[in-house]
Order: C-alpha cells, then sequence, then structure tokens
C-alpha cells in the first residue's frame, strides 16, 4: 500500500494530467477539422454527393465514434420535423415514402441517420448501416421494420446500445409493462398478414423527477426513450440522443417540432409538462421518464441479411 501522502502526490498528478491530455486531444482534433469541407453547411443542406466527402472527411479526421455522433447531430440542428416521413419505397410499393431523406427527420429517423453517418466513411456504407439499423437483422421490409422502439429498436439494435436504465438504483427507477400486437399493427396500419404473438415486455426507465441524479453518468451518444403515459397506457413516445457541452452539461439533442434541437433535459421536462398542462384533452399525455442506453465502446455492425456490406 503506498503512504498516504504519496498516494495524494500521485493522485493530484494525475487530475492534472488527464485535463491536460483532454485538453491537447481537443486541439489536435480541432486542428485537423481546420479543413473541413462544407463548414458553413449543415447536413440537411448537403447533397447525397457532399454527405459523401464530408463523411469520408470526418472518419479519417475523428477517430472517437463518440465525437463523430455529437458532431454529426449538432451539424443537423435546424433540420425541419416532419413525421411519418420514411418507408421502403421502391424496395416495397405498400407507400410511396422513401428509404432516406436528408431534408427532414423525425425524431427517430434523426437517430438513425445520425448513428448510421457517424458509423460510415462514405454514402454507400451510410446507406448499408441505415437499413441495417431500421429493420431486424438489417432485411428490409414494412415486416422486419423496428416499429416498436420497447421490443423491435432497443433489442434489434444491442450490438451498437445497451439498456443500462434499471442500474441506476431502485429510488430512481420504476417501470411499465407494455403488450405488443405486431400483427395486429401491421394488418390495420399497412395490410400486411403476419402470425408474429403478441408480445408482454417490462421496461425499466428514470423518473423524471430523478433524472437529475443520473446525468453526469451518461456520455456523448447515449440514446435517449422518453416514457409518457397517456390515459392508462405507458409506451416510448420520443427518442434523442446525450451531447455534453463545453461545459460538461449533458443535453438533450432531438428533433421535434419545428426542428432539430440542443436543449437542456430541465427545459425538456418543463416544456413537456407545460403542454400537459395547457392541453384540452380530457386526459392528456404525461411525461413519466427516461430509458437510457448506452452506446457500446466495441461497436462491431454484424452483417445484414441480403444486403452486403459495401467494400467488405
Amino acid at each position: 500500500m503506498l503512504p498516504r501522502v504519496l498516494a495524494f502526490a500521485l493522485a493530484s498528478a494525475l487530475l492534472i494530467v488527464l485535463p491536460v491530455q483532454a485538453q491537447e486531444k481537443q486541439a489536435s482534433t480541432s486542428a485537423r477539422l481546420a479543413n473541413e469541407p462544407f463548414q458553413n453547411k449543415k447536413i440537411f443542406q448537403m447533397t447525397p454527393q457532399e454527405v459523401d466527402q464530408y463523411l469520408a472527411f470526418l472518419h479519417a479526421n475523428v477517430p472517437d465514434l463518440r465525437q463523430r455522433i455529437a458532431m454529426i447531430a449538432r451539424k443537423n440542428i435546424g433540420q425541419p420535423y416532419k413525421l411519418n416521413l420514411l418507408g421502403e419505397f421502391p424496395f416495397e410499393l405498400h407507400d410511396n415514402l422513401p428509404m432516406y431523406s436528408l431534408t427532414h427527420s423525425d425524431c427517430l429517423v434523426f437517430v438513425e441517420h445520425t448513428y448510421a453517418m457517424a458509423l460510415s466513411s462514405s454514402w454507400e456504407e451510410f446507406f448499408w448501416t441505415l437499413q441495417r439499423i431500421r429493420y431486424k437483422d438489417g432485411q428490409i421490409g414494412v415486416v422486419t421494420r423496428n416499429h416498436y422502439t420497447e421490443v423491435d429498436w432497443n433489442p434489434n439494435n444491442a450490438w451498437l446500445l445497451k439498456d443500462i436504465s434499471a442500474g441506476f438504483g431502485a429510488d430512481k427507477v420504476a417501470s411499465f409493462d407494455i403488450v405488443v400486437d405486431r400483427a395486429k399493427f401491421l394488418r390495420e396500419q399497412h395490410h400486411k398478414v403476419s402470425n408474429i404473438p403478441v408480445q408482454i415486455s417490462r421496461e425499466a426507465y428514470v423518473k423524471a423527477d430523478k433524472v437529475d441524479a443520473v446525468l453526469d453518468q451518461l456520455r456523448d451518444g447515449d440514446f435517449v426513450n422518453v416514457v409518457s403515459d397517456k390515459d392508462g397506457y405507458q409506451s416510448i413516445t420520443h427518442v434523442g440522443l446525450v451531447v455534453v457541452d463545453a461545459n460538461g452539461k449533458r443535453n438533450f439533442l432531438n428533433s421535434g417540432e419545428p426542428q432539430v434541437k440542443e436543449e437542456g433535459f430541465d427545459t425538456f421536462i418543463s416544456r413537456t409538462n407545460e403542454r400537459t398542462r395547457s392541453s384540452k384533452q380530457a386526459k392528456p399525455r404525461r411525461l413519466l421518464g427516461f430509458k437510457f442506453l448506452r452506446l457500446r465502446d466495441d461497436v462491431a455492425i454484424p452483417s445484414a441479411v441480403g444486403l452486403p456490406r459495401p467494400g467488405k
């Protein structure tokens, strides 16, 4: 065991070295980004050809995945919001909604595009990765699309993220049960017949009034699920990303009316609660809390069914 004085001296030296190393790393990254193409252009203003150039540059000059996620997410701040944005056209003809959009996003489209771009060094790789994220095993189709965040998107993207919601302490965590009838949903919404059985899942989340106590444990690129109650039915109703600002504050970067924005969790909670209070509905939607999924440090994108990875 080290003498107490020596241990204190080593700890103090470490506290000095780590910030210096972080500053040097930031300075090095900033120097490399000085020649970034399209510095004055948002991603939603780019063409696919420009996105291809931007991703190649970013992948070569920003090796840290979390940093790339935060940079790409912030480079879409101001992107207009549009609900029910994507489909499978022209792969499938059940509607005419396209398989990607640069100009607009909804909350999930924004997250999927951000992760896919951060994981890719070209347009071709981005498009492939996007489909791997959007669909179970990357198999494109309305039946295999990750419709339900709780039981489709989160578990099917476990290679990318790990649900850490239950680990914040019993005093901060609650849970809800969700019953998912995919066959009924596909039949009524997309006129598709399937025999998928009904699924029941119990989901942990951090209560809204306890979020402040866990924010300092979150990191750039972590996935946020907003849990709400509507007339006794609990579910995930909104998603976004964690980003850390220059002062170390954990913010919520998300796509919602009217556009993509970065805001404090306290601001989001206050705004959401005010909307509930001012609602004229007899039983308005009510915010319960947040699920948090940790971006993995060892991300390895699995192969996709029937969709070979570009350049691999």
